[in-house]
């Protein structure tokens, strides 16, 4: 009984705050706007056949495809690089890779402002080159801006990360190894990625759910309805939001939550078969 007291606590809060707000999101899917008359799955339907959704859904899809494995391996990387012996340097890199994380959005959107809009420096350069400017938010480079804005402001955090585990495998390991005659390579494949599993999966985990949060920086830059490019699935959910289709809305969003929860599980399943 002691033990259920100090779980009740943080078992309303979550009740209360996200267990039976999800479960009225899931009643809201099979009814109509106005809550009266049962539908089923009609808003489901209405969902998958709307041409904004598919759009969203689709680019939301390849932008993480895009995004998480540049994201990973270049943190790793650089993780690995400067594990290999900066000392008190690797200290202050790690911080300045920290430094995308505390800059606050208004300062990124100025940021892009400035450099990708028609008036932008990168438009500047090429009029100073001869070549035609542009407004490279309103085209099809939008996509590889917003790419670039991800793996800009999460890579910090993800190399700190990666040196947590780099630092808790036993330098024994590796001695013991290079004794028996393996080179870097070989230490890397069956030494370092073996002990970085638990780590890999909680970046992966990470770095797939941040994917969902760049919808600010391109909302403030872009605003409703952004290129097409880079109409992601928060665009999608703000519209309807504005326009009060909470039906729609209600069932996109129990479309995107399965969707998550079952590349989460499958992601946990896969490591714990590796394990």
């Amino acid at each position: 009984m002691k033990d259920i007291a100090f779980i009740l606590p943080s078992l309303a809060g979550v009740s209360i705050f996200v267990l039976i707000p999800f479960v009225d999101v899931l009643r809201r899917s099979v009814v109509n706007v106005t809550g009266s008359r049962f539908v089923f799955l009609d808003n489901y339907m209405a969902v998958f056949k709307n041409a904004a959704f598919r759009l969203a859904f689709s680019n939301t899809l390849r932008f993480m495809l895009i995004c998480i494995p540049i994201l990973m391996a270049l943190s790793l990387l650089i993780a690995v690089f400067l594990n290999s012996g900066f000392g008190a340097l690797a200290g202050y890199l790690k911080s300045a890779y920290l430094v995308p994380m505390a800059v606050p959005v208004a300062s990124v959107v100025l940021i892009w402002r400035l450099l990708f809009h028609q008036s932008g420096y990168f438009s500047g350069a090429l009029h100073a080159l001869g070549l035609p400017g542009q407004n490279w938010m309103s085209s099809g480079y939008a996509f590889w801006v917003l790419v670039f804005s991800y793996v800009w402001k999460n890579l910090g955090y993800n190399i700190v990360l990666w040196m947590a585990g780099l630092t808790s495998i036993p330098d024994t390991l590796y001695e013991a190894a290079r004794a028996d005659g393996a080179g870097p390579f070989q230490c890397f494949r069956f030494i370092t990625m073996p002990h970085l599993l638990p780590t890999l999966y909680t970046i992966t985990v990470l770095a797939f759910l941040n994917s969902f949060k760049v919808f600010r920086e391109a909302y403030l830059v872009a605003g409703d309805y952004p290129h097409e490019s880079m109409y992601l699935l928060q665009h999608l959910f703000n519209n309807w939001f504005r326009e009060l289709s909470l039906d729609k809305m209600a069932a996109a969003a129990v479309v995107v939550a399965l969707m998550i929860l079952a590349l989460i599980l499958f992601l946990q399943r896969s490591w714990d078969r590796e394990d």
